[in-house]
């Protein structure tokens, strides 16, 4: 099976560049008002679209995406979530999409009910709307104006830690500016995140090797050559 990228084995593993974690802008975890803590295999459905929402979830480890489908069974990503994000926050009685983990994943639930019974608790969830509301503005942004291989850099350069976006503190080293990814989600996921067929999707990594921006290790591995240079194809300079 063929995957692409949602982790980092480089220095700074899971930091996020260019959006902050959500725990960096919050003081407290749900861990701090007793939530339970569980775990979930990979490709593991935690809820789908439309069930009744009673639980909210703050990611301890591991990856987990959420999606909707169209009548057609054609699916769009909307969003990945990284340790430190929290979700399953319903602007009615039911979850508005599916929430499928990426990896072997632990998380924090707590009742929907308590959070109606804490002042602290509701500040914790304010600043995450607040950060999440960005990152849907610049997923937005990658969907209605960027061309494939923008997206597809876009994509990457979100996962190179302190890198990119503005305050990118550049190389340590100019000529190692290299970083290596662990690929978790496969080829259609990310299709399905950025708006592509999976046919563009490979289309586009091609092309990325064949310009030496980056190099495919293994099925699982992929070897950024130049973080710099791939920031630049990314539309934002």
């Amino acid at each position: 099976m063929a995957y692409f990228d949602v982790g980092t084995t480089g220095q700074g593993a899971g930091a996020r560049p260019q959006v902050t974690p959500l725990h960096k802008h919050r003081k407290q975890s749900f861990s701090d008002f007793g939530a339970k803590k569980v775990s979930h295999d990979t490709h593991s459905v935690i809820y789908y679209e439309g069930d009744t929402a009673r639980r909210l979830y703050e990611l301890a480890s591991g990856s987990v995406m959420l999606f909707k489908l169209l009548p057609d069974g054609r699916r769009q990503v909307v969003e990945v979530l990284q340790p430190g994000d929290i979700f399953g926050l319903a602007g009615g009685d039911e979850y508005d999409c599916t929430a499928e983990t990426l990896t072997e994943a632990e998380m924090h639930e707590i009742d929907l009910r308590q959070v109606e019974q804490s002042t602290e608790l509701q500040s914790t969830l304010t600043k995450c709307l607040t950060n999440q509301m960005r990152v849907l503005h610049e997923h937005a942004v990658l969907l209605g104006r960027k061309s494939a291989v923008e997206r597809v850099a876009s994509f990457l350069m979100h996962l190179v830690p302190d890198r990119g976006g503005l305050g990118c503190v550049g190389p340590d080293v100019e000529e190692q500016d290299g970083h290596d990814l662990q690929l978790h989600m496969t080829r259609q996921e990310i299709a399905d995140y950025l708006g592509l067929t999976i046919e563009t999707v490979s289309r586009v990594v091609s092309d990325l090797k064949r310009r030496n921006v980056i190099r495919v290790d293994k099925a699982d591995r992929i070897h950024i050559n130049k973080v710099c240079g791939l920031c630049q194809m990314t539309g934002m300079h």
